[in-house]
């Protein structure tokens, strides 16, 4: 049975509301006039129709006083609603405002919250391109452990834009204006690792024939990027946790101790819990980073932010060109997984070799072009006057449809065809108003 639901204007509620408390206030008076009455004090009859004369200028006041607060609101609200930002049609925008005047603004101010949000991320991390629900909330995150000196751990496949997060924070931080110093613990050969940490004396070793500073020197008063730290050596990391606890360190071949002021942001793609339980990473170093954590999505997940991608990589690309609809619609369909890196390298390789400047199908490689060859993602190629963001609503649509279609409607499946995970597709089947048991014993 289908809930009914009623609207109250608010040019009705809140004159009732100054309403109600008048007359609150005016019935405490009568009680307090007949208790007076009783023990023989001055009576005040009048009293009566004082309250209904004082109930009616309130109910007339709260009137006028609501019209003059909502006016400005209405008229920005409708001024609002014209702005194709919102991304509504014509008609579900009649529809949204056939309902009651407190859900018409909800809905705008919802829609200019999240205009700002994406302005706001903008103007704070101008080098991170997204602006899907995934990034605004892990945008919101970055700017708010930024200005701290918390200890950050980010965590994302290779080629999600990892360094590039925790230059950011650095860049936003009260450590601005000091050094941010990166350091790959993955590109640098064990015996030498140390060395470019926490640097060393003349004649350390053989070889070492001058002082040297570490990473952790060079970063003093900044912050030190502590890039793939899942692949730090085992007796390096009690030597890193000193630091964390104690803001010091010995060089190599050093005998004192050397007091730092350094941030730490450490990042991998690999499961450090489960290297903790295999005993290959410490736990208690682990503890240490793991005090704000971020997880970045991969690029298969914010499929949204891929035309913006592509065109900020087009625009720094060796060779300006431009990409055509069908080829764009390919790269939104492809899974990647090499995330962002590999999009780049793939814009970056198909702008060198486009003919007259336009990237077309021929220009991407073939592991991209090949699922389009296969009949059923004809849905895909649509007419290139159709506006972008409702292209890719129609990609993302179809993509969803024929994943389920394939697996006969089993939720499941369907995240290991599409690259998602489950609560990722149960929100866009909702967002599309997918049929999923229409799909149902259709398997293919």
């Amino acid at each position: 049975m289908k809930r009914s639901r009623f609207y109250i204007s608010l040019s009705i509620i809140f004159p009732f509301i100054f309403t109600g408390f008048t007359i609150f206030a005016a019935i405490v008076s009568f009680r307090l006039t007949k208790y007076g009455m009783v023990h023989g004090l001055e009576p005040a009859r009048s009293v009566f129709w004082f309250i209904i004369v004082i109930s009616c200028l309130a109910y007339v006041c709260g009137f006028a006083l609501i019209r003059v607060i909502l006016k400005p609101v209405e008229k920005f609200v409708a001024e609002a609603s014209k702005f194709s930002s919102f991304g509504t049609s014509k008609k579900s925008r009649k529809k949204e405002w056939s309902v009651d005047k407190i859900q018409q603004f909800t809905n705008v101010f919802d829609q200019v919250t999240s205009v700002l949000s994406r302005m706001d991320a903008r103007h704070f991390f101008p080098d991170i391109i997204g602006e899907s629900m995934a990034m605004r909330g892990l945008l919101g995150l970055i700017k708010k452990v930024a200005p701290t000196d918390s200890t950050v751990l980010i965590l994302g496949e290779s080629g999600t834009g990892k360094e590039l997060v925790a230059s950011s924070i650095h860049t936003n931080s009260e450590r601005k204006d000091a050094a941010f110093i990166k350091l790959n613990c993955a590109a640098i050969p064990e015996e030498l690792l140390e060395s470019e940490l926490f640097g060393h004396e003349k004649g350390a070793f053989t070889g070492a024939t001058k002082f040297k500073p570490g990473k952790f020197d060079m970063a003093n008063g900044g912050t030190l990027f502590l890039d793939e730290i899942g692949d730090m050596p085992f007796n390096l990391q009690a030597k890193v946790l000193r630091i964390l606890q104690e803001q010091e360190f010995y060089r190599v071949g050093g005998s004192r101790t050397i007091k730092v002021d350094v941030r730490i942001i450490a990042s991998t793609n690999k499961n450090l819990e489960k290297m903790v339980q295999e005993g290959t990473f410490r736990e208690d170093l682990f503890y240490r980073l793991n005090v704000f954590t971020l997880h970045l999505p991969p690029l298969r997940e914010r499929k949204e932010d891929i035309p913006l991608l592509v065109d900020y990589f087009l625009q720094n690309a060796p060779k300006k060109a431009e990409i055509s609809s069908v080829a764009l619609q390919m790269l939104v369909a492809f899974s990647w997984p090499g995330n962002i890196r590999e999009l780049q390298n793939t814009i970056e390789s198909a702008s060198v070799i486009a003919e007259n400047g336009y990237i077309e199908p021929v220009q991407l490689p073939g592991k991209i072009t090949g699922a389009f060859n296969n009949p059923n993602y004809a849905d895909f190629k649509m007419p290139a006057h159709i506006p972008l963001d409702e292209r890719l609503q129609e990609i993302e649509k179809s993509m969803i449809i024929e994943a389920l279609r394939k697996t006969g409607g089993v939720q499941v499946r369907a995240t290991e065809l599409l690259g998602i995970n489950q609560r990722s597709l149960w929100h866009r089947i909702k967002k599309h108003n997918i049929d999923v048991k229409g799909l149902k014993n259709t398997e293919i």
